[in-house]
Formats: structure tokens, sequence, C-alpha cells
């Protein structure tokens, strides 16, 4: 689910149209309330709509941006109250946007960005098959619009983000994207994205940031070239001292990247004062991000969360880090306390929760020097992790599960550290032992190797790596890991 965070920051804006009554009018005021509101300055920005509805009572803009407002509202802090009072709002909008022009592109992108965004909101609140009725009706707008105005650069923009998305889904739930007529393709995808980077097309060029949030996530998540996201970021100067959005972005991506220390610079860094929205998982991220590196006010921050976060996301995964933190400390009663907590909050839809509400009800504790490695290599910080291992070997551990995570682990940080062949063996050794295993140990392993192979221009040994993570059955993080590997073979595939 965290990859939902590639397809959360859409933005669509009408321009001008020429209509007697309603018009998409995207004036001076409009775009300083746009930009507030991409920001997270959601106060400035709903302040300028309401200006622009008195003076402007036709244009049809300010009721859009109102949704993108309660869109980040909703999908940030996911509370079921807002939500119950915001949601009447859908079909409000839907209805206003269907009486501005025909004749203009932003007709149906409206209605199919509205459509979307409610979706990925439905996602968060258990509306499970509403959300992907929705994302079908956006997805078909968007396609008719293309076939309207195929020179039109947002439709690209979001049609080759989506096209990606689905591209990754695993065989086993492709006959839901078939069914709802829903094509994917990380090539074609990609492609289109990249052609709204490169555009010198006006409008193209006005949301070339929104660009920026899904080239980067898919860069990461689906294209799995990290160095390629960095320097992108790097080379666009991505403001995430004044936009809250990009704050939260680059720390996110940061935290599934291994680079801790960076994800906690940015957050420290950025500017979240009064005006900016209060963002719940904001605290969230931190909280792994200093576990990870081992600071003390990690606990600060991952209670700050579980106290004040009244969505279900996250929640279970949150917990297990406190009792992890506690564990750590040698507060067992706190740290019981926690895991405690965990079966009776949050929910099951992630493969991280899921895997937090497992470990709650087995009842045994993680090894605490493999733990420590762990959080240190997740962070990456990969000399310190080595440190604690180098000198252990497997059957220095009592039980099959260690004895595997010993050999993902070490495997895993000779693989970030550049020491492939090191890597390489350890990965077999868990393939071999844990393939018929409940613990993703060895289907991590599996996968990282496709990985190395890949890099090293070995297709052949990628592909076999790949289809080995995918032919594995019953482990944790099944579904996540699955849609990296498919994600895998369709690169090699050049689809």
């Amino acid at each position: 689910m965290r990859f939902i965070f590639i397809i959360a920051f859409i933005v669509t804006i009408p321009f001008s149209a020429d209509a007697r009554q309603r018009k998409f009018e995207m004036n001076a005021r409009c775009q300083q309330a746009y930009d507030a509101i991409m920001q997270l300055r959601l106060k400035t920005g709903l302040a300028l709509l309401e200006e622009e509805k008195r003076s402007n009572p036709d244009n049809l803009i300010p009721y859009f941006l109102d949704n993108y407002a309660d869109f980040f509202t909703l999908f940030f802090n996911e509370d079921p109250a807002v939500y119950g009072q915001r949601k009447k709002e859908r079909a409000a909008r839907l209805n206003l946007m269907a009486e501005g022009p025909s004749d203009s592109p932003y007709y149906l992108y409206t209605q199919a960005a509205i459509k979307f965004q409610w979706a990925l909101v439905r996602v968060k609140f258990g509306e499970k098959w509403d959300a992907v009725w929705e994302v079908r009706k956006a997805y078909q707008t968007l396609k008719e619009n293309q076939r309207k105005f195929p020179s039109f650069p947002l439709n690209n923009m979001l049609i080759g983000s989506m096209q990606t998305v689905f591209g990754t889904i695993p065989e086993g739930y492709k006959w839901i994207t078939n069914t709802l007529g829903m094509r994917g393709s990380i090539r074609e995808g990609m492609r289109l994205l990249n052609g709204v980077i490169a555009s010198n097309d006006p409008i193209a060029q006005m949301f070339r940031e929104e660009s920026y949030y899904y080239y980067c996530y898919l860069k990461l998540f689906v294209e799995n070239k990290p160095e390629q996201l960095w320097q992108f970021v790097q080379q666009k100067q991505l403001d995430t001292r004044n936009n809250y959005l990009f704050a939260l972005m680059v720390a996110n991506l940061s935290m599934n990247n291994q680079k801790a220390a960076q994800g906690i610079r940015v957050l420290e860094e950025c500017n979240n004062g009064p005006e900016y929205a209060e963002i719940h998982y904001r605290n969230y991220v931190m909280g792994l991000l200093k576990l990870e590196r081992q600071d003390d006010d990690a606990i600060q921050y991952l209670e700050k969360f579980v106290q004040n976060f009244r969505g279900k996301f996250y929640l279970k995964e949150a917990l297990q880090r406190l009792s992890w933190a506690y564990y750590l400390k040698g507060d067992m009663t706190t740290a019981n306390r926690y895991r405690q907590m965990i079966p009776q909050r949050g929910s099951l839809e992630t493969d991280a929760d899921k895997q937090a509400q497992k470990e709650a009800k087995a009842g045994t504790w993680p090894n605490p020097l493999l733990l420590r490695a762990r959080l240190l290599s997740d962070g990456g910080f990969y000399t310190q992790a080595r440190d604690l291992l180098q000198h252990k070997r497997a059957q220095d551990f009592p039980t099959i599960s260690e004895k595997l995570e010993f050999g993902y682990r070490l495997g895993r940080i000779y693989d970030e550290m550049g020491m492939d062949t090191n890597a390489i063996r350890l990965y077999e050794a868990t393939i071999r032992i844990g393939t018929n295993r409940p613990e993703h140990f060895a289907a991590r392993s599996a996968l990282q190797m496709g990985y190395i192979y890949e890099k090293m221009g070995d297709k052949v040994k990628a592909r076999q790596s790949f289809q080995t993570c995918l032919d594995m059955v019953g482990h944790d993080y099944k579904n996540s890991l699955d849609q990296r590997a498919k994600a895998g073979l369709l690169r090699l595939d050049g689809k």
C-alpha cells in the first residue's frame, strides 16, 4: 500500500473556456490557491477559493480545488468523522463539473480526477469494491478525454502513471484489470509520463511538479532505479523546505530506500508551522526513520502518531515499532503493553500491518541482535549493521527462522555495500532453506538476486530469480514482493 503514495498526489487544473454560464477559468487567484493547497497550506488556499467564489460565481475551478483540499485531509489523516461530513461533496462536485463547457479538455478531466481521488480515499476507509469501480470510471473517462483531446498533456500525466501501476499487478490478480478494461504497461506508461516532463507545452510546464511526483515514485517502486531517482530530485532542486508535500514525498522515498538520515533531515528542515495542515503521517515516518537510526526520541514521534491518528493504516506497524523500541531498551512492561494493542487497533490492509499482527499473536520476540541489525540496515547504516553480524554464523542462532533472517540480513547488507558475490552466496543459502517456510526471507532473497543480475545485465538469471520469488507461496509480504518481482519481469521483457 505504500505504493499508493505514487498516485496520491494527483493534480488537475482546468483552463479558461468560453461559455456563457459555467466556465473553467484558472485565473491568478485560483493559481495562488492551487499553489497553497499543493504545499499543504490548506487554510490559505481555501480562503482564496472563497474569495473567488464570491467575485466569480460561474467559475468551476474553486469547487474543483475544494476537492483537492478534502482529498489531502482525508487521505493522510483518515478521520472517519471528517469522512462522514465530506463524503456527500463528491456527487455535488461531479454535478458541478458536468455543468461546464463540454468542448473543454477539462470537462471530462476534472470529473475523472475527482473520481480517482475519491477512489483513493475509499480505500483508506475500507470501501474496496467501490474504490475499484471508481478507478474504472476514472480510467474510462480519461481514455475518452484522450480520444477527444489527444494533445492535452494532463491526460498523459495521469493515464501514464495509472498504466504503469496496472502493469505491475501480479498474474493472480490480472483478471481484475482485464475485466475492468484497465490495461497496464510499464514501458508505455513511463513513456507517456516522461513525455509530459519533457514537454514545452505551457500546461505541461504549469504542472511539471505534479509529474515529478509520479516520476519519483515510479522510478523507485516500479523501475527500481534509485540512482536515477535521487539524481532527478537533485537536478530539479525540489523545494522540500517550503513545499510540505514534497518534504513528505522525499521522506517517504528515503524511508523506502535505506536513507534514514536524509529523510530525517528533510522533515526537520521543512516548514510545517501553523499555516500548514497538521499531517499525522509525518510523525509515523519520522518515528520509523529515527528508530532505524536508533535515536532515543523515535518513541516520542511514534507515540504521538498512535495517540492522534484516527485512521487504520500503519497503526499496527507503528505499535509494533513502539514495542520494539521499548523491548530494545529493556522495558518489557511497556513493550508488552504496546504489543497487546496491535490486535485491537488498525487494519490488515498492508503487508506490514499483517506482519505486525502475526508477530503479536505469535507471542515471541525477535532476536535483539538481528533486530538491531535489521533497523540499522533498513536505515542505510550498513557499516554498523555489518559490524553486528559479520563475526556470527548461522549456527549461532537457535531457530530456523533466526538462521534464515541472519542469512538474508547479512546478504542484504553486502548487497547494499556493492559486495555482490557475498550477497548472492547468502541469498542462495537462504532460498535453499527457506523456500517452503512462512517467513519472507527466501522470497525477498530471490527478489534481491533478481535485482543484482538485472544490474549485471544477466537477463536469464534475473528472470529465474524473479520467477523464483513469484513461485513461493504462503509467506509474509506476499503481495508486495510479488508486485516487485512482476515489475522486474516486465522490465526484462521491455514492457
